[in-house]
């Protein structure tokens, strides 16, 4: 049916469900990155819009989920988050962990977690109402979005290439976090820039 056939309520009808998908729509690589703000760990509200000019990785965690744990407990992560912010990019860890649900934490717990593990995140950003999982369409931890110095989207999906939760399988798995990440430094466009990501399921509100 043409647009101009349709009575006003009709086409008003279109115009909020067809901006209603356009806004809950995946992100796509190669596209701008949603802007958000969220809470911190340390006490701050971070703005990704306030990062333009550095490269941005953001990890979905859950410290709860096996998969996490694997790389983790394996250092596999930390040494990544290290080797990022050793070149000055910004990694976010991002929860969206709803209150009661498996991996919600506060700020000192995460922050303690953090300790424990080695690990060496720029912040972490909670997000317990789930807003900017959702904006990012987020499904697992863990799960990897990297945004260029312009705030384009530039790789999104899982840390590497066999799905398990077996740390002896990280050795002989590609690190697709890694291989996007030494493409940037390259100055090249990242070889592999959607991948599926494998792990727990965000443990969204509701």
């Amino acid at each position: 049916m043409l647009l101009n056939n349709l009575s006003p309520i009709a086409l008003l009808s279109f115009i909020v469900v067809f901006a209603s998908t356009a806004v809950n729509a995946e992100p796509v690589a190669d596209q701008p990155a949603p802007v958000f703000s969220g809470a911190a760990a340390d006490g701050s509200t971070v703005n990704l819009a306030d990062l333009r000019g550095k490269t941005v990785v953001l990890e979905w965690t859950n410290a709860d989920c096996p998969f996490v744990k694997k790389h983790y407990e394996s250092g596999n992560i930390p040494r990544l988050q290290k080797s990022a912010a050793a070149q000055g990019i910004v990694w976010l860890q991002v929860i969206s962990s709803a209150p009661g649900k498996q991996g919600y934490v506060d700020g000192a717990t995460a922050k303690k977690l953090n300790s424990e593990r080695g690990a060496a995140p720029a912040n972490t950003v909670f997000d317990p109402d789930g807003k900017i999982g959702k904006l990012y369409a987020a499904t697992n931890t863990p799960q990897f979005f990297i945004v260029n110095p312009e705030g384009v989207l530039v790789y999104k999906g899982g840390i590497d290439s066999i799905p398990s939760a077996d740390q002896e399988d990280i050795a002989k798995a590609e690190n697709y976090v890694s291989a996007a990440l030494a493409d940037l430094a390259a100055g090249k466009k990242v070889a592999k820039a959607s991948t599926k990501p494998y792990g727990c399921s965000v443990k969204y509100t509701g």
